[in-house]
């Protein structure tokens, strides 16, 4: 069997999260099937480096074009592929083979505002019922993306698998106390501090949580900080604007993005996390502080509360003035937060990629039976 996967997204911050450890632990658990891996040039190194069955097929195509249309099932041609799997929504029109998606979310349809243009929100819209037309099956990374998928396209319910993501073993590992005095040095964190991670989109709702934030230090708690990892934040005025409306320039830190390493640690010295999400697929970064033994707060819809079940104080991510309350519960009750930190643990525990890529595997041996 002769598997095609598209990689393009391998240093992305979300789905690349995905990418990397489905590749990964291919590479460990499958020694038999030859895997043809839609790379960027500069990734064939690595490719090559997972094993004697994993093969390069470099692509210079960019994410969401309508090159991509093209190149992609070229490649497979090429590849003389039996499966393809597109590990996001893009799966190419003219792909030659059985197919395989993983569609994350439906956030593109569900807030199509927070699209560039009506181009991209059409090329979207294509995109999606591409996939979920031509694959011969969809997977999705919770129950409550698959209730969305199936909202928006109509499909026997079998066709979807749910296979949880799950976090790196580094977040779960103790913390190196050089590591730790290091990154405090660097970042000069003597202060407590909240940490967010992600990216910095609208649905992240970080207008919300800096109003919170200030609500929060208006009430008590001035000795407090919030640092935010992710995007780049000259890119979004809003958010700005935010931390100036309540002068708040010295207290919120923006650091954007961080290496894995630093991130962990980051967890593991802050004092809770927060993430008032208003959608998410799964939501990684609450399970990986869970992992890091950080008290969580976190939101009350979308596929938040399926993951982090009760291990995590959730509130309404459209209140501040409940995010306020909440991070205000976790910092000063002790019995709240080792609650929290306990729980998380197991929570985080219960998630395996090792689990979830044999279950990918048994769908790619089932598809490629049934051509």
């Amino acid at each position: 069997m002769r598997i095609a996967i598209d990689i393009r997204k391998f240093h992305d911050f979300g789905i690349g999260t995905y990418v990397r450890n489905l590749v990964e632990w291919l590479a460990r658990l499958d020694h038999e099937s030859e895997y043809v891996l839609v790379c960027r040039p500069q990734d064939c190194e690595r490719v090559e480096q997972l094993g004697p069955n994993f093969r390069p097929m470099p692509d210079r195509s960019s994410n969401y074009s309508l090159t991509e249309q093209v190149t992609v099932p070229l490649n497979l041609v090429r590849a003389r592929a039996d499966l393809f799997h597109a590990p996001h929504y893009v799966l190419p029109a003219l792909t030659p083979c059985r197919s395989i998606v993983t569609i994350h979310d439906c956030i593109h349809l569900m807030f199509p505002e927070y699209l560039p243009s009506k181009l991209a929100h059409t090329y979207a819209q294509v995109c999606f019922r591409v996939a979920t037309t031509r694959s011969a099956r969809v997977l999705t990374v919770s129950e409550a993306s698959k209730r969305d998928i199936l909202r928006f396209f109509p499909m026997p319910p079998e066709k979807v698998d749910v296979i949880y993501n799950a976090i790196d073993d580094r977040f779960s590992e103790p913390p190196d106390p050089v590591q730790l005095e290091r990154v405090r040095e660097r970042y000069q964190l003597h202060d407590r501090f909240l940490l967010y991670s992600g990216n910095v989109k609208p649905h992240k709702n970080l207008e919300r949580l800096i109003d919170a934030f200030a609500r929060l230090r208006s009430n008590g708690a001035d000795d407090i900080k919030l640092l935010i990892t992710g995007s780049e934040i000259s890119r979004h005025a809003t958010i700005r604007r935010a931390v100036h409306r309540y002068n708040l320039h010295k207290h919120v830190r923006f650091l954007g993005f961080l290496a894995a390493e630093t991130l962990a640690t980051l967890y593991h010295l802050a004092d809770a996390f927060v993430f008032p999400s208003l959608y998410e697929g799964f939501g990684l970064p609450p399970l990986e502080a869970m992992a890091s033994g950080t008290p969580v707060l976190t939101s009350n819809v979308s596929s938040l509360p399926e993951v982090v079940n009760d291990a995590a104080l959730l509130v309404d991510p459209r209140d501040p003035e409940a995010i306020a309350e909440g991070m205000h519960q976790i910092l000063s009750n002790e019995t709240t937060r080792q609650r929290l930190i306990a729980r998380g643990r197991i929570r985080a525990a219960s998630f395996s990629w090792k689990t979830s890529v044999e279950r990918v595997l048994r769908i790619y041996r089932e598809v490629s039976a049934a051509s």
